[in-house]
């Protein structure tokens, strides 16, 4: 789902979007609006603008029009508590994960997504939804790197969990251009304990240090990158990478997952770069927070006290 000057077509090309979709971010692309940053106080003017270290982000800002862009800044004061939000769930099967690759912008893992064996149901969603990959985004530095924010605060990654609407559509890149065809899980990363399942990921990533290297994942059951409360924010969104379309329902999961620094430390081993080029290490592959507009953040829990349960952010 990517593309751009610096990386060049082999990285749109590794991608698979059909014509239709390039044919889409160009017209897109040809209008888009300079980057500009939507806070300038507290711990969001901390964070490094990402158009300084990676190209995916000069002189972008969003789809001109979209009133529906990602990510974007969860107030705990402003979220609207619904009730007839239902749990969600969640039904994965370790068997469909098939490999982990370096996109040149993050590491993915894919999953077989040709039958209705891994995916999700409930919660804001009206059917199935079909596990297509999972992905994550860091910064350099422990004090940022989520995409998502809380009450202007930033964690050190997100974790974006990627399904597609199998009911309305065909197919992952289908779904990616229409309406209500994307859901992503999102769940934060915090500094803590030692995380088990993801050390499982850590031990591949040497071997996919470079641009399109790939390696072969046995069973890997992503569940277990779940945290145990399963309460979480809504809101209509959009994809956070080219081509932008506003097609998804994000669910940020409210309680982040504990990760050791070690870790997180190895994410940072890899290389936006492929083999033979210059060596560019992988951070901030974050997009900025965009205007919440008109949109209704809902949450599944009704929250005790502003910001009381929120996690820390380095």
């Amino acid at each position: 789902m990517l593309r751009t000057p610096g990386l060049g077509k082999s990285l749109w090309k590794s991608t698979g979007f059909s014509t239709s979709s390039k044919q889409t971010w160009g017209t897109l692309h040809s209008h888009l609006l300079r980057l500009e940053r939507w806070c300038s106080q507290g711990p969001c003017a901390q964070r490094p603008r990402n158009d300084a270290s990676h190209p995916l982000w000069k002189g972008l800002a969003s789809v001109p029009g979209g009133t529906r862009q990602s990510p974007i800044n969860i107030r705990w004061r402003d979220s609207v508590y619904d009730p007839r939000l239902k749990s969600l769930q969640v039904s994965y099967a370790a068997t469909s994960c098939l490999h982990v690759w370096n996109t040149g912008y993050f590491f993915q893992v894919e999953f077989d997504d040709s039958t209705e064996g891994s995916g999700i149901s409930g919660g804001p969603l009206e059917n199935h939804y079909r596990l297509k990959q999972f992905h994550f985004h860091w910064g350099a530095a422990n004090a940022w790197g989520s995409e998502h924010t809380v009450d202007d605060r930033a964690y050190p990654a997100e974790l974006h969990l990627v399904h597609w609407n199998s009911v309305k559509y065909q197919n992952y890149k289908e779904a990616i251009m229409g309406e209500n065809g994307v859901a992503v899980i999102g769940v934060f990363l915090q500094l803590g304990a030692h995380h088990e399942a993801l050390q499982k990921l850590v031990e591949v990533l040497p071997e996919i240090k470079h641009k399109g290297a790939r390696a072969t994942m046995g069973p890997f059951q992503p569940s277990c990158l779940l945290p145990t409360c399963r309460d979480y924010w809504t809101y209509p969104g959009s994809l956070t990478t080219p081509p932008l379309t506003e097609s998804v329902t994000w669910i940020i999961q409210k309680q982040p997952i504990e990760v050791a620094p070690n870790q997180l430390a190895a994410f940072r081993t890899l290389l936006f770069s492929a083999l033979g080029e210059e060596e560019q290490m992988m951070v901030n592959n974050n997009r900025p927070v965009q205007p919440l507009m008109n949109r209704e953040i809902r949450s599944s829990f009704q929250a005790v006290e502003e910001g009381s349960e929120v996690g820390s952010n380095v």
